[in-house]
């Protein structure tokens, strides 16, 4: 599993935890997030996420 941060506000993605408020279940992959979500911090769209290591 793998975490992705936001490049404008830093908010984190983590792949294990999902986002299940959001109804990504824990466990979904990145490429696997809906092309449309936004980043709920500050609506940056995926392409502004960068994997980083943890």
């Amino acid at each position: 599993m793998r975490t992705w941060m936001c490049l404008i506000c830093g908010w984190i993605y983590d792949e294990e935890a999902g986002l299940p408020e959001e109804g990504i279940a824990p466990g979904t992959l990145w490429e696997d997030v809906p092309p449309n979500w936004v980043c709920p911090e500050c609506g940056a769209r995926k392409e502004d996420f960068e994997m980083i290591e943890v």
